[in-house]
């Protein structure tokens, strides 16, 4: 199911440019504008057209798992790609990189405090999912403009119809899957670097369900920005942008291989993952009976021993320090540290061995 899932999100989206979100040519160029055809400059993965003059930044990027942390970030290519007037995006049109977050509120290891907000689980970095318009407010806006200031919601649309055909491709398999979607828009105005911008954004989030166990991630964002008052004029420019895309056949179905390839490595990871985790819940189930054991044990004044002729546990009393046992099930208790009944002339006994205290964590 990974291998055709994967395959069938790539032919679907094509990795960047193929989105059903369109902007409004509410103004017209004012000027002739020449639009040049140019190839992402890292792997030629697409061309695009983009107006003369104008800077690209950016294109396919792959994550190094063993400088991300893990895995999860490494099966697909991803892109980080942007078309701009100038040095400073004063015009532009951005297609963040499709991130995989990790929601540890329903894992073992996230309910024991193992990783909170901000940690990195197998590559991901660990954050309660949330809804696609306050994905673009508070991670896709933000990250792109740490230095913003003054911003201003000025519109935020859910997409029912763009998430309803992201679940529809889904269930388009006929293996069972627990993937869901939400998509919206979001238009904010704020400023930086003394300007006025007006930014509009769309995305998808995906949720993995149960099949993800936690996993979820953005999906097809893309922003466009310029400035506030001359944000209209733009539109029909960033437009054609947008809209002049072409994938190279050759580089997608290399991606593809490389992607089942890469997907077999995440699911043999996911797989030692999961059995990490039940080794949580195990161990947790066995830490909080010892807990309940202990109390009953103080409250009767009673501790567990191991008798050294069958290492079976027996209940004993822990009025003394030390517990001494023979073969026939005699009882010694000592304070002394240096004891010993076997070669004590008085008791004129032999064959006990110290009884030890069980150690707490094993097997009882």
């Amino acid at each position: 199911m990974w291998h055709e899932l994967r395959q069938q999100e790539i032919t679907f989206s094509l990795v960047v440019v193929l989105f059903l979100f369109t902007f409004p040519l509410s103004g017209q160029p004012s000027e002739t504008v020449v639009f040049q055809r140019v190839a992402e400059p890292r792997e030629q993965a697409f061309t695009l057209l983009v107006p003369k003059g104008w800077d690209i930044r950016g294109g396919i990027m792959r994550v190094d798992p063993t400088m991300q942390g893990g895995p999860a970030q490494s099966i697909a290519a991803k892109v980080d790609f942007a078309v701009q007037s100038d040095a400073d995006g004063t015009v532009m049109i951005y297609w963040p990189p499709d991130m995989l977050y990790f929601d540890a509120r329903h894992s073992p290891a996230g309910q024991m405090g193992l990783f909170p907000p901000g940690s990195n689980y197998q590559g991901m970095t660990v954050w309660p999912i949330m809804p696609a318009a306050q994905f673009l407010q508070e991670v896709a806006h933000r990250s792109l403009h740490p230095q913003a200031s003054g911003a201003q919601v000025e519109e935020q649309r859910s997409l029912p119809r763009l998430a309803q055909r992201y679940l529809q491709r889904v269930q388009a398999f006929p293996m069972q899957t627990t993937f869901s979607y939400d998509a919206a828009t979001a238009t904010i105005s704020y400023s930086e670097g003394g300007k006025r911008y007006r930014e509009q954004m769309m995305t998808v989030i995906e949720n993995w369900g149960q099949m993800g166990a936690g996993m979820w991630g953005n999906k097809e964002t893309v922003i466009i920005r310029a400035p506030a008052s001359e944000f209209d004029r733009w539109l029909p420019i960033l437009s054609v942008i947008q809209g002049s895309v072409q994938i190279s056949p050759q580089w997608l179905a290399g991606e593809i291989r490389g992607q089942i390839q890469r997907g077999e490595i995440m699911l043999r990871t996911q797989q030692e993952i999961n059995r990490i985790n039940q080794q949580i819940v195990e161990h947790s189930q066995t830490t909080t009976a010892e807990i309940h054991n202990d109390m009953f044990l103080t409250l009767t004044d009673q501790e567990e021993y191991v008798n050294p002729y069958t290492n079976e546990t027996e209940v004993g009393s822990n009025q003394w320090q030390h517990r001494w046992v023979n073969d026939r099930g005699d009882v010694i208790y000592s304070d002394r540290e240096a004891y010993d009944p076997n070669t004590d002339v008085q008791m004129n006994v032999s064959g006990f061995r110290r009884s030890s205290v069980r150690p707490r964590g094993g097997n009882r």
